[in-house]
């Protein structure tokens, strides 16, 4: 089978590219070796409940104009899901349990309650300090970029913006901890900063890039903002991306094991499936799968170790521990928070291992997700959980079990600080582990994606060494989460395109 370009995987950033990719005419092909599509952010069902598989919070997704490159890829696809909007989390923290809320004024009702004035007058400061930092990041949006010199072109009309603030340019490629260090020395504000730095990208406000930072600042502290929630779960963000790939004539395939990426001569020139098929790929194969699972699939070939030299040793983030659940929910308060931050201790620091656990009872938002009278639960450790606890265990061992249950009991405690008898409540209760993530995510020790700390090295972009091959996904745009892997599918589907396309769309959704 011939097509134009071959994408592997159908995570949130290979079926952005990939329907961008249609939308600009391109024959596509996306290879999913999973039965269900979307990856990290797959949904799945069981006994009634309908569980997301990963990411559960967004902002910047339903409404226009955004700055959020997903919401722009949903825009030029002509399809996205519809939303609930909320304001509230929780957060259990070493200072106390509370509830707050998005926007700058909401916080510091609570920073008043647990610093008082001093730290009031620091956060404001750092607002105001962060505007222009915000206003720059935005400046140019990543459906704006591509990976050659037509980018030139492409960035042309953002100049003026770009300029304005070019002075700030180089504290944006830098680490967030040193714009924060100029304006924050409260400490509780310090931990809390460190904390959504670890939220967006893995790492504390040493290794977070200051324009990850800026781009938050941007989106979530600023007036009348509201989060979103897609109505039907993360699956809806991933059902919307296929509409829009089939509509524009590009294909999904599920079962489609990729066990090799084809080289000819020089040039990444197809991938040839478990099944035995082969499919060629007449202008590029782009790989969505992590940087260390994507050389796997690489042959030995002379045109191929540059990059393995370049790539293989980038650092992985550590994994997840996952606790999905289904409850009964009768008595539970009707305002009980979608949402719940908890911290255990803030001189262990964010990253340390079982620390920071994320509670999310979406069916607060949505009842479809949930049978009458019941709730979904999704509890996990956001990439604190060392691979090497799990190396080499097996599945079905009375070993593996017991760690499963052993390794889960912080998130029990973090939820029983929410809803004191959960244990109580359950109906319904599946354990995730870096093992299931290796596994079903085909992702390489667990992890969601490199760990590059900002001022040390760059991410390295879709181009690869290869003729050919071009990657996108967490391994090529900083960040970890939505926003950053629909960035990647915009950059990596732009380099594939003639630059009068790419103007032509950033037109038809008002970017330009």
């Amino acid at each position: 089978m011939k097509t134009d370009v071959v994408v592997i995987g159908s995570g949130i950033g290979g079926l952005s590219c990939a329907a961008l990719l249609a939308r600009y005419g391109l024959d596509v092909v996306v290879c999913e070796s999973h039965t269900i599509p979307g990856g990290a952010a797959h949904g799945f069902e069981r006994d009634g409940f309908t569980f997301d598989s990963g990411p559960s919070l967004y902002s910047g997704l339903s409404y226009r104009p955004s700055h959020n490159p997903l919401r722009h890829v949903f825009d030029a696809i002509g399809e996205a899901p519809e939303w609930h909007t909320y304001d509230t989390w929780g957060c259990c923290l070493p200072e106390g349990t509370f509830d707050t809320q998005v926007g700058a004024d909401q916080f510091c009702e609570v920073l008043g309650e647990l610093r008082g004035a001093d730290a009031i007058a620091q956060w404001r400061a750092l607002q105001t300090f962060m505007q222009p930092y915000g206003e720059a990041v935005v400046a140019l949006p990543p459906a704006a970029l591509r990976f050659d010199w037509g980018g030139l072109q492409t960035a042309a009309p953002y100049a003026w913006p770009m300029l304005r603030h070019a002075p700030r340019i180089f504290d944006l490629t830098g680490p967030f901890s040193r714009l924060m260090e100029r304006v924050v020395s409260d400490r509780f504000l310090r931990n809390w900063l460190d904390l959504l730095c670890f939220l967006l990208s893995g790492l504390p406000a040493s290794g977070t890039s200051a324009a990850e930072m800026a781009f938050m600042f941007a989106d979530w502290y600023r007036p009348g903002v509201q989060l979103d929630y897609p109505v039907g779960g993360s699956a809806a963000l991933v059902d919307a991306l296929v509409r829009g790939l089939e509509k524009h004539g590009g294909t999904l395939r599920l079962g489609a094991h990729v066990e090799e990426i084809l080289v000819t001569g020089d040039r990444a020139s197809g991938v040839s499936l478990r099944s035995g098929e082969t499919l060629h790929a007449k202008r590029a194969v782009v790989s969505n799968a992590s940087i260390w699972d994507t050389l796997k699939l690489l042959p030995d070939h002379p045109a191929t170790r540059s990059l393995r030299r370049q790539r293989q040793d980038l650092p992985p983030c550590d994994s997840f521990m996952h606790l999905h659940l289904g409850i009964d929910a009768t008595g539970l308060p009707d305002d009980l928070a979608c949402h719940h931050i908890v911290v255990n201790d803030w001189e262990m620091g964010v990253t340390a291992p079982q620390n920071v656990v994320l509670i999310s009872i979406p069916s607060r938002l949505d009842r479809t997700l949930a049978p009458p009278g019941k709730d979904m639960i999704h509890v996990y450790t956001p990439g604190n959980e060392p691979y090497d606890l799990w190396q080499g265990l097996d599945r079905r061992s009375d070993a593996y079990q017991q760690l499963k249950t052993e390794r889960s009991q912080v998130m029990w405690q973090a939820l029983e600080r929410v809803i004191p008898d959960i244990r109580d409540r359950v109906e319904v209760s599946l354990v995730g582990t870096p093992l299931t993530h290796e596994r079903f995510l085909r992702r390489h020790r667990g992890s969601y994606g490199p760990a590059i700390a900002a001022g040390q090295a760059i991410f390295p972009g879709p181009t690869t060494p290869l003729d050919g091959l071009l990657c996108g996904g967490d391994s090529t745009f900083p960040g970890i989460g939505l926003p950053a892997v629909a960035a990647s599918g915009w950059l990596t589907a732009n380099t594939l395109v003639p630059v009068p396309d790419q103007l032509k769309l950033l037109a038809a959704i008002g970017l330009r």
